[in-house]
């Protein structure tokens, strides 16, 4: 029974790596990719100031990821925009989000119970683009482990890495927002992720890719499923980095306190000045000559 079960495990994780993702699950990935950027501040007027802008950034919200890993590999940056069919899909997701009359398929799309199920589908091809960074540079590089990482982690999370940029477009500067500073949880699980690739790419790891996938992205849609039904940022990974960070990186530094007892000290000084000095016998003498000189005139 139990190799009966592993095999028909085996058999689903193999069919579930074969299962095309165009067009259903790409849709879903364009649909949640241009919500986030209606989420932005200043993504609507922008929309009915400049559309080529707008555009621009819902390009890049759904194929920063493509992007970036041609410029790791030395490919065409826009070598993805030759794929014809998927370039009007997601223009065609764009129009409609930030177009249609009366915002009715906005409407439709945000509705938390549909908006969940395409979370959950935007996370097949996350994870399927991850795998496919990792084979990608693996076949260019075949013991480039660091290569092979940095793209399948661009591949997951390219479009949170290009946020900087994408604000440019749209005419807002913040770099107190770069990603790598600040990691979503995307970004850390797409991070978390190319690693295991890298280690089963290079035999490091005994899983099938098929296995590996399906797993991952079980894992993947729980956790944002479940975070974007209660609109928590909390990461699952937080108790386990609680832990092990402060043992191998060290603890936050108490400088910063040191720092805030320091301003709050010359804030008091400020607002409460010292006593004037007392003045030395001879100013005594001298004052008491003065009054005395005034007294006789």
């Amino acid at each position: 029974m139990e190799v009966a079960g592993a095999l028909q495990l085996g058999e689903l994780a193999a069919a579930f790596a074969a299962l095309p993702v165009f067009p259903l699950f790409d849709t879903a990935y364009f649909i949640v990719s241009v919500l986030y950027l209606k989420y932005e501040p200043g993504a609507v007027e922008m929309s009915r100031k400049s559309p080529f802008a707008s555009w621009l950034c819902a390009m890049l919200h759904c194929f920063g990821s493509y992007i970036l890993a041609n410029l790791l590999l030395g490919e065409p940056p826009i070598d993805y925009f030759s794929n014809n069919s998927s370039v009007i899909l997601a223009t065609a997701v764009w129009y409609l989000i930030f177009f249609c009359p009366m915002n009715l398929f906005y409407k439709c799309v945000s509705f938390l119970p549909m908006k969940l199920i395409f979370v959950a589908m935007k996370e097949v091809v996350r994870v399927r683009k991850i795998a496919a960074g990792v084979h990608h540079a693996h076949h260019h590089y075949h013991h480039g482990w660091f290569i092979m990482m940095a793209t399948g982690w661009v591949k997951g999370s390219g479009v949170a890495l290009m946020s900087n940029f994408e604000q440019l477009l749209r005419g807002v500067w913040k770099p107190e927002t770069n990603e790598i500073l600040h990691m979503s949880f995307p970004t850390k699980a797409s991070l978390y992720g190319t690693i295991l690739f890298t280690l089963q790419q290079t035999h490091w790891l005994p899983v099938s890719e098929a296995n590996l996938i399906f797993f991952f992205t079980m894992f993947m849609i729980v956790c944002k499923v479940f975070m974007t039904a209660t609109h928590s940022h909390a990461s699952p990974f937080a108790p386990v980095e609680s832990f092990i960070c402060p043992v191998f990186f060290g603890s936050v530094s108490s400088g910063h306190t040191s720092h805030h007892h320091d301003q709050h000290g010359a804030s008091h000084e400020v607002s409460h000045p010292p006593p004037p000095p007392a003045k030395s016998k001879e100013e005594l003498n001298e004052g008491t000559r003065k009054r005395k000189a005034k007294k006789a005139e």
